[in-house]
Parts: structure tokens; C-alpha cells; sequence
């Protein structure tokens, strides 16, 4: 078999740069969606083996042009990209709604169909990366929590539905990681509270200075980017995926929680958390 080729969305920064950054290290011919072409040049000077691609999952046109800049074989490919549309659920607007799906599930989807061809052909594999809020709802994420979840239920069919192609298909689920968004949560915490109306600011002011806090108590405790992408190329490597990988002691607790605690110990526990 030759150099395995494999394709990472959101590969500009975070856990997407260093899931590519590992894989070419490891031997993989790496293609790192990019949406700028700033962010692919700094991509690429990280290794000979990285070869940068305009994706924006939204864009079918991106998704299109791959045909032209991948090879025909792909060995894998890692649904990375994904944004959080963030803040009391009622505030939302249906175009805060709308991007927040098309980004984290819609756009990886309809690529993920598109690469599909040469998936079959390779017995290839593919690795959603989720997150522990694919799980669990958190308040304040709402949206982001459930187009994780939607991500995880289409992960199960699709692990079916390939099954008989050779296509194996995986979740990778992380707690809170080091990422720059967590670094920039205090100021977009702040521009959230800005944007809203003033009796939307009223309702909601003892909650948002209760954020503000458990974001710098959960921020202490962030594991480094460099664990999700251990955990995406074990799922790439060993013999048979495993449907889901939990990534954090914090993820892991979580789901104990969840486990243990009845419905409304859980949101007791939330709410404490959000007392300021």
C-alpha cells in the first residue's frame, strides 16, 4: 500500500491543525481544508506533507473543486470544522440557527457524501470530530449542543449504512480544549451581552456574570489539542474504529454525571454552575 492520503476540514488553527500537523508527521499525505489563502501558506510551511485546499464546508462550490485538487485515492477523511453559535437559546436569531447547522452539520455532511466515491474504493474511514456537548446540553450552547448531537445521530447511521462498503465511521468526543475560542471567551461573553436588548440584558445579567465565572474556573482544566489528535489518528490506525472515543478526565466525568444523576440533578448542577 502507498502513502495514505487523508482529507481534515478546518485545518487554519485549533484541534483541525494539529489533527493535520500530527498526520503528516506520522507519514499521512495530508490535504488541510483552508478558507483563506494566508491560512494556507502557514498550514503548509508546517510540513512537505500538508497540502492546503480552499474548504468552506458551506460553500458547495469548494466541495465541487475537490475533485480537482485531491488525488483519486482517499484514505480518510476528518470532519473537523465547526463553530459555536453561542447564548441563551431565546436570543438567537433564525440565522444565528441556521449557520450554526450548516457549518457543524449540513456542509460536513454533503462533503462527506462527496468524498464518499473514493472512500468506497479505499475501504477508507471516516472521524466526526464531536464534543462531550454531542452528549450533554450545557446552557448557553444550545444550538451548538444540538447540532452535536444531530452530528452523533448521523454518525450511528452512517456507521451502519457503510458498513457494507468497508467504510468505517467514528466519533471523537473532547471536553474543553485549548483552543483559541476559549481564550477569546471573555470578550465574546462580553459582545454577546452587548448585542442583547436591554430587557434581554435584565433577564439574563445574573446568569451571564455566573458564565463569566465557570468559563474561568472550566478554562483551568483545558487539555491540549494535541489529545483529540492522538485520539483521531488512533481511530485512523488501529485495525477497527471504535464508535465512539471520549476525550478528558472533564468529558469523562460528565458522562458519569449523566449516568448517575436523574434529570433534574443535572440541571441542578448546571444551574449552580451558573450562579454568579
Amino acid at each position: 500500500m502507498g502513502t495514505r492520503t487523508v482529507l481534515v476540514t478546518g485545518a487554519s488553527r485549533g484541534i483541525g491543525r494539529t489533527i493535520a500537523v500530527r498526520l503528516a508527521r506520522s507519514g499521512w499525505r495530508v490535504y488541510g481544508g483552508v478558507r483563506t489563502e494566508l491560512a494556507g501558506k502557514e498550514l503548509a510551511a508546517e510540513s512537505d506533507r500538508i497540502f492546503p485546499v480552499e474548504l468552506d464546508v458551506t460553500v458547495p462550490d469548494h466541495a465541487a473543486a475537490l475533485d480537482r485538487d485531491l488525488p483519486e485515492r482517499l484514505d480518510a477523511l476528518v470532519n473537523n470544522a465547526g463553530i459555536a453559535v453561542a447564548g441563551p437559546v431565546e436570543t438567537l436569531s433564525r440565522e444565528d440557527m441556521h449557520r450554526q447547522f450548516d457549518v457543524n452539520l449540513i456542509g460536513p455532511l454533503a462533503l462527506t457524501r462527496a468524498m464518499l466515491p473514493r472512500l468506497r474504493t479505499t475501504r477508507g474511514r471516516v472521524v466526526f470530530v464531536s464534543s462531550i456537548n454531542g452528549r450533554v446540553s450545557f446552557p448557553f450552547t444550545g444550538m451548538y449542543n444540538a447540532s452535536k448531537y444531530a452530528v452523533e445521530a448521523v454518525a450511528d447511521c452512517l456507521r451502519v449504512e457503510l458498513h457494507p462498503f468497508g467504510v468505517q465511521v467514528g466519533l471523537v468526543e473532547p471536553g474543553v480544549v485549548d483552543t483559541d475560542p476559549w481564550h477569546e471567551m471573555d470578550e465574546a461573553i462580553d459582545a454577546l451581552e452587548a448585542g442583547l436588548d436591554p430587557e434581554q440584558r435584565s433577564l439574563y445579567a445574573a446568569q451571564f456574570a455566573g458564565e463569566r465565572q465557570l468559563v474561568t474556573k472550566i478554562r483551568k482544566n483545558a487539555k491540549p489539542p494535541e489529545r483529540v489528535a492522538a485520539a483521531v489518528e488512533r481511530e485512523l490506525t488501529q485495525p477497527r474504529m471504535r464508535p465512539r472515543v471520549v476525550v478528558g478526565s472533564d468529558a469523562r466525568v460528565i458522562l458519569a454525571m449523566t449516568a448517575l444523576l436523574p434529570g433534574r440533578g443535572l440541571d441542578a448542577v448546571w444551574r449552580r454552575g451558573l450562579d454568579a
